[in-house]
């Protein structure tokens, strides 16, 4: 559904204190903290104090501390712990389109075309024109829906009207652009003064080929999911941002509409173009199905969510166990392999090379032989002392013949 109307966190050097900026006590409301922040808003919007930088500033105090108050976590973190329990750096970040200059507008399409999550405000002349009652509404009929076009940094209203069967059944309003255009959907609660004040927004986000926004008035807790926490948790530690993917999701603040008409707006909030559209309302009494569904997925997501958190100490303890494992592993696997290293050096330190040195003539010159040689140099049938022999034992054969060939004539 949708996500109150945020101004930036970026807080000044010296934060002072919410309920002081807005000028309400401890004990205020959330609708007196809403319409003092609406006031103060307006007030400061840089839409209307464009040659006043000091009014910028007080706009982001003003969004700042309306970013606490109106959170009933971040309220009563604040009440019991002051600034310092806060995680600042989680909080919503949003920029104001329309008082870019071009080349900032560039920048900011880029970061947005890249994927990453840009907040914007809406149009002080939009919110004004809203409180004031001189906005035309055209009408929305259950079960009917309407395309259109809208120009950028402006709104298209439409009054849905319902009687007190549908609103006891629910009601659903649907904005889709085949277009991927970038937009807003908006609701406003009727003012005291006659006009219109915004109550809930919803960013457009991508959904298969085409940008979608809904909000869902069901009589249970619906959720929205904020793709800044998840952006902001993948920068900040991208291994671990699985863990944070749930954390994302924020309670819708409306969970039901009574009979009568009700104001919500398609907002462009292109960069550069106007938001081509389709917006339906429809009343969940046909989709009964779809809607015991939706409050089924919708209770497994938060009970996977608490689940998570569980499970991200168990896995970080996990995780540093293996790391100190996977280090041991290494440290052990060299010494192992320096351990073999070292013997096999001792092994090699047992064989041994020998040279062997001849002397022949004049000169003396040294050769290696390997033993063969020096066997063969020495065995039978060489020049030598036994080729003297072998040549003694053939005469003395010879001549034995001869004499015994005397002795037998």
């Amino acid at each position: 559904m949708g996500s109150k109307m945020e101004g930036p966190s970026a807080s000044p050097a010296v934060r002072r204190d919410p309920y002081e900026v807005l000028s309400v006590s401890r004990d205020s409301s959330d609708q007196e903290i809403k319409t003092a922040y609406r006031k103060l808003a307006l007030k400061y919007h840089p839409d209307k104090n464009v040659s006043n930088p000091e009014a910028s500033e007080l706009f982001k105090e003003v969004a700042y501390s309306y970013s606490i108050l109106s959170d009933p976590e971040k309220r009563r973190q604040y009440d019991t712990a002051g600034f310092e329990a806060l995680e600042t750096d989680g909080m919503d970040m949003e920029i104001d389109l329309s008082n870019l200059g071009t080349v900032n507008t560039m920048f900011a399409a880029l970061f947005s075309k890249l994927g990453v999550p840009i907040k914007t405000t809406i149009s002080a002349n939009v919110l004004e024109e809203a409180l004031n009652g001189t906005v035309t509404v055209r009408p929305l009929p259950i079960g009917t829906s309407v395309s259109g076009k809208v120009e950028k940094q402006c709104a298209h209203f439409f009054g849905v009207t319902i009687n007190d069967q549908q609103a006891q059944a629910g009601i659903v309003v649907r904005v889709t652009s085949a277009a991927q255009s970038k937009f807003k959907l908006l609701y406003f609660e009727h003012d005291a003064n006659g006009g219109y004040g915004l109550a809930l927004q919803e960013d457009s986000d991508k959904t298969g080929k085409a940008t979608s926004a809904g909000m869902y008035f069901l009589h249970f807790q619906v959720y929205r999911m904020d793709s800044t926490v998840n952006a902001l948790a993948v920068a900040k530690d991208p291994e671990a941002a699985f863990f944070k993917r749930l954390e994302g999701l924020q309670p819708c603040e409306v969970s039901e509409l009574k009979a009568g008409t009700h104001i919500f707006a398609v907002y462009g909030d292109n960069f550069f173009k106007p938001a081509t559209y389709i917006i339906e309302a429809v009343c969940a009494k046909t989709y009964e199905d779809t809607t015991e569904k939706l409050k089924e997925i919708e209770a497994q997501i938060i009970r996977k969510r608490n689940e998570l958190r569980q499970f991200e100490t168990e896995y970080r303890k996990a995780l540093a166990r293996f790391q100190e494992v996977t280090n041991r592993y290494t440290q052990e696997k060299q010494s192992v392999d320096e351990l073999l290293k070292q013997r096999d050096t001792i092994h090699s330190a047992f064989t041994i090379a020998r040279a062997v040195s001849t002397v022949s003539g004049s000169g003396s010159s040294s050769s290696s032989q390997v033993p063969g040689d020096e066997l063969k140099a020495e065995s039978p049938g060489d020049d030598g002392a036994d080729g003297k022999d072998k040549a003694s034992k053939k005469k003395w054969f010879n001549l034995g013949l001869k004499g015994t060939d005397k002795k037998l004539g």
